[in-house]
Formats: C-alpha cells, sequence, structure tokens
C-alpha cells in the first residue's frame, strides 16, 4: 500500500471525529423532568393499609406544592401557623425557614375559626362524622353520613387527621388529607383544611400532640 494512502486511512477516525464532534451529554433527569423530584414527593404510598394514589404535580398550582421557604415569623419552630388567604400552611422552622404547603381552605361563609389552638389528637385513616350544621346545610349531601364513615380510600379526611381543641374543647376544625387533590389552592370545604394526602402524612409524621397551632383572619391574610 502507498505510504500515502496507508497515512491517510491511519488519519480517517480522527478525521470523521472531528466530523461527528464529542458524544453529546446526557441530560440530567432535571433538566428532562423538572418536576421529577416532585414525582417522587407525590408518588403512590403502597405501605398504608388503604391505598394513597399519586399526585401529579403537573396537575397542580406549582405554588402549592411542598417546599421549604424563608417565612418571617414571631413564632417559635414547631408552630403550625394556618394562613387561609394564601392557602398555606407553615411549619416553622429553625433559622427562619418553614415547610410550606398548600391547602385548601373553608368556602368564606364558613371559614369561622380563628386564632390559636392545639393539636389534642392525632389519628391514622380518621372515622369522618359530618358536623350538625353541615348536615342542616346540606342533607342531601351529608344527612345519610350520620353515624359517621370509617377511614378508608373514599373518607373524605383522607389517611390523617389532626384535631384541633381550644381550652379543652373541641372546636371540630381539622387539618386533613383529601380525596380531591385538585381543590388545594381553592376555598371548598365546610371549614376544615386539607392536604394533598401525601403532605398530611409527611405533617401528621412531624408534629407531637400538643403542637401549638395559629390560624390567621381569613380576610388580613387575604390582604396582607
Amino acid at each position: 500500500m502507498p505510504i500515502i494512502r496507508r497515512r491517510f486511512l491511519m488519519a480517517t477516525p480522527f478525521l470523521l471525529g472531528g466530523c461527528v464532534g464529542p458524544a453529546p451529554r446526557t441530560a440530567s433527569r432535571s433538566v428532562l423532568d423538572p418536576l421529577s423530584s416532585y414525582r417522587e414527593i407525590y408518588a403512590e404510598i403502597t405501605t398504608e393499609p388503604h391505598p394513597v394514589p399519586a399526585v401529579d404535580p403537573a396537575s397542580l398550582d406549582p405554588r402549592f406544592l411542598r417546599r421549604e421557604v424563608a417565612y418571617d415569623t414571631a413564632e417559635p419552630p414547631g408552630t403550625i401557623v394556618v394562613d387561609p388567604g394564601r392557602r398555606y400552611a407553615y411549619l416553622v422552622r429553625e433559622g427562619g425557614r418553614a415547610l410550606r404547603y398548600g391547602i385548601g381552605t373553608g368556602r368564606e361563609e364558613a371559614f369561622n375559626f380563628q386564632g390559636e389552638a392545639t393539636v389534642a389528637r392525632k389519628a391514622e385513616w380518621p372515622r369522618w362524622t359530618p358536623t350538625p350544621d353541615m348536615i342542616r346545610r346540606e342533607p342531601a349531601r351529608y344527612a345519610r353520613f350520620a353515624g359517621g364513615l370509617a377511614g378508608g380510600a373514599d373518607n373524605p379526611l383522607g389517611p390523617r387527621a389532626l384535631y384541633l381543641y381550644r381550652d379543652g374543647r373541641d372546636t371540630l376544625y381539622r387539618l386533613h388529607g383529601t380525596t380531591e387533590p385538585w381543590t388545594i389552592g381553592t376555598m371548598v370545604s365546610s371549614g376544615c383544611v386539607r392536604l394533598l394526602n401525601q403532605d398530611i402524612i409527611d405533617l401528621y409524621g412531624r408534629v407531637p400532640v400538643g403542637t401549638r397551632v395559629v390560624v390567621l383572619p381569613a380576610q388580613a391574610a387575604a390582604s396582607g
């Protein structure tokens, strides 16, 4: 083989390599799917006695996805602050930080609780019983549940509930899960605060009985 031809063939791989360029980098998971971490947070939970379906974070307003945020408050760490106007619940942490959860709140005419309370009871897969006011207001919807509904996948309280008491008395106000994840960020309930099921399970595991809860005035929170 002539020397010139042999040199050309030996150089060919380098010439082709120069034409093709370096192999493209594999895109990171976060670039391919910016919601990948939230898909993990809101994935199906299979370790519970009843199904906890996955929630597609893309179906929600991103403002209401769980995250840690800067939060300026005089409340001590460990306090839950419910801001119905902005549709958030905060778990106050050290260093001016808080875990923020999106919530659904009571319709304006029904949201009548504000001020301080205490988590006096916690329940997994709680039983739900509509209040007398709920039955009186919408008998066709609630009267059949007057005797209560056992915990389960179809129970409107979801997998966890935190029961708020004031001065030793039940306020009938709860922080709980929901069977309607699309309602987070809206005013739809009969007065309680609903969280995504994955979020109430997370919050439930972080707070003990005796936790202080502060519910801000709805109108003041909305205009602040």
